[in-house]
């Protein structure tokens, strides 16, 4: 299921073990990520497909290894 960027400022859900939410704003393309603790981290400069990918895949704990984890300035 493809979302609607502009639709995707409330937080969506992740299939993840380990982290809850993802919140993306596509006009500044920063990606907030909340843990299932409680914490959340902000990557900035981050694509909208990045974005998509994370939150379509099957595992998204695997894609923000390999996607999103070292790859983007976090704030």
């Amino acid at each position: 299921m493809v979302h609607d960027l502009m639709a995707d400022t409330e937080p969506v859900e992740l299939r993840s073990s380990w982290m809850s939410t993802a919140q993306y704003d596509p006009d500044d393309k920063s990606l907030e990520i909340t843990l299932d603790d409680g914490k959340s981290y902000t990557y900035l400069g981050v694509p909208s497909q990045v974005y998509q990918g994370l939150i379509t895949a099957p595992s998204a704990g695997r894609y923000f290894i390999a996607n999103i984890k070292g790859r983007f300035a976090e704030s």
